[in-house]
């Protein structure tokens, strides 16, 4: 896996040992470029994985990221990889290691984007997004981002949030969410 722009674009991400499904360059790279320049921007990943998308997320400008995976298989990957936010671009990503449901519940803060990337055959998404809205995670002008596999559909409104945008990737889809207006 590769940083598709920014800072850091071309850096080579490790992959961690167990199952992973990192999140395509194509599709990273639409994204992020959907979103604009980060700076001065939160940006929390959910479900890390290697934590590509938080090195993403500074590589194009936040300089407040967190990001939570609960593999501790993955660990140490995952700090190899954040750590060259550090060296590189003097920003240091937070990581939290534990099921990302029960980070959501210990939250105190709130983030500008929160992106969600669970294991494809995770079923919960909705239900996330609501917690997400419920605790306060997201700022009022902030984006939740949901990437799922097509067969798990979402509704147009969680609580508080509305389906803003949505695209498609294969058999992905990425789903944005703010707060009605």
């Amino acid at each position: 896996m590769r940083i598709t722009g920014g800072k850091l674009k071309g850096r080579i991400i490790k992959c961690p040992d167990g199952v992973i499904r990192p999140a395509m360059d194509r599709m990273r790279e639409s994204v992020f470029s959907i979103l604009g320049d980060l700076s001065g921007k939160s940006w929390l990943d959910l479900f890390s994985g290697s934590g590509t998308i938080a090195i993403e997320a500074v590589s194009r400008g936040a300089d407040d990221v967190e990001l939570c995976e609960k593999d501790r298989i993955k660990v140490n990957t995952v700090l190899d990889n954040v750590s060259i936010t550090e060296k590189e671009c003097g920003i240091k990503i937070k990581c939290h290691f534990m099921p990302v449901e029960y980070f959501i519940k210990r939250c105190k803060r709130s983030f500008d984007y929160i992106f969600f990337d669970p294991p494809f055959p995770y079923k919960f998404h909705a239900d996330l997004v609501e917690q997400v809205d419920k605790n306060g995670l997201l700022n009022k002008s902030g984006t939740v981002l949901v990437h799922r596999p097509e067969e798990h559909q979402m509704p147009d409104k969680i609580g508080k949030l509305v389906r803003s945008d949505q695209r498609i990737y294969g058999r992905s889809i990425v789903d944005f969410y703010t707060y009605s207006q």
